[in-house]
């Protein structure tokens, strides 16, 4: 298999800076050579371009920089739509997490598809719910048909992109209260962090593969790394208490790969600026590696 890597330098979703670093700082911690020794073919198709907040002007508090991250999505969407259609692996580096109403949107454009979504936050915000107006919060309420026209609906596409019915986010431990009515009414899986604790990574997640492979062509991982505790990842814009350990990411991404059905995959929400060492970002290819086939063997790697 062939692995496009597709860098998305996006900011504007989120309100502290740094993120549009992140694909950097992921290919900095030798992400093309690790993928190699792996067996992979890759190639980097860079970056795909993205305007910075001060090219932009918030004229709808409820939807920053809205007319800046729509053409942005556009092309991300095409990018990651070719990949899939020319029988390649997009692994799209972000940037913050508003990209992925576009990455998965490209995904789905030629099958259908799961989404496991793993994060601190649901990201399942409309303008209607949101405290922040930050986008970052609303790509899977778009993605499910939920929110304003322009994210619902990039193309001439059906809506919703994916069946809300075939999402399950693992992680979560910071819902706004408007965001867990819409979660509710469209029937997301959420396994929340109380969940995890209570009855385990491998039950739940063995759970979420089977509920989101039901009747798909696929699954698409979208990786969120503030999911994971700030003190295995310090390098996020908004780390959030009691997440996930660097072990529990791993069987997440071991137990996706396990299934052969994965068909592209996010990274986002590093923030090199927040990091300590890179610490983050080396840990982001860490993930990444394990959802392609990297196992841990005892004191070996296969």
């Amino acid at each position: 298999m062939k692995i496009d890597i597709i860098g998305v330098p996006v900011d504007l979703g989120a309100d502290r800076r740094g993120v549009d670093m992140g694909p950097s700082a992921i290919r900095y911690a030798d992400l093309r050579a690790r993928l190699e020794s792996l067996g992979y073919e890759t190639e980097d198709k860079g970056n795909i371009e993205v305007a910075i907040a001060e090219m932009c002007v918030i004229i709808e508090p409820k939807l920053k920089y809205i007319d800046c991250i729509v053409p942005m999505g556009r092309r991300v969407a095409g990018a990651v739509s070719t990949s899939v259609q020319a029988g390649n692996f997009p692994l799209v580096l972000g940037g913050d997490h508003s990209l992925s109403f576009a990455s998965i949107r490209g995904a789905a454009k030629s099958r259908k598809i799961g989404v496991i979504w793993v994060d601190a936050h649901a990201d399942f915000n409309t303008a209607e719910t949101t405290p922040s107006g930050n986008i970052h919060g609303m790509p899977l309420a778009a993605l499910c048909g939920l929110g304003d026209p322009r994210l619902v609906q990039l193309w001439d596409e059906p809506v919703p992109v994916v069946d809300p019915k075939r999402v399950a986010i693992i992680g979560a431990r910071d819902l706004d209260a408007g965001e867990k009515s819409n979660l509710r009414e469209a029937g997301v899986m959420v396994q929340s962090m109380e969940q995890i604790d209570r009855f385990g990574m491998y039950a739940l997640m063995t759970k979420a593969i089977e509920h989101v492979s039901r009747d798909t062509d696929g699954i698409y991982l979208s990786f969120d790394m503030d999911a994971l505790d700030p003190r295995h990842a310090p390098g996020v814009g908004t780390p959030v208490a009691a997440g996930l350990t660097d072990r529990e990411g791993h069987l997440v991404c071991e137990l996706v790969a396990e299934t052969g059905k994965l068909i592209g995959m996010d990274m986002v929400e590093v923030n090199p600026i927040l990091d300590t060492q890179n610490q983050t970002a080396r840990l982001a290819v860490d993930f990444i590696l394990s959802a392609l086939g990297r196992r841990v063997w005892g004191g070996g790697v296969e």
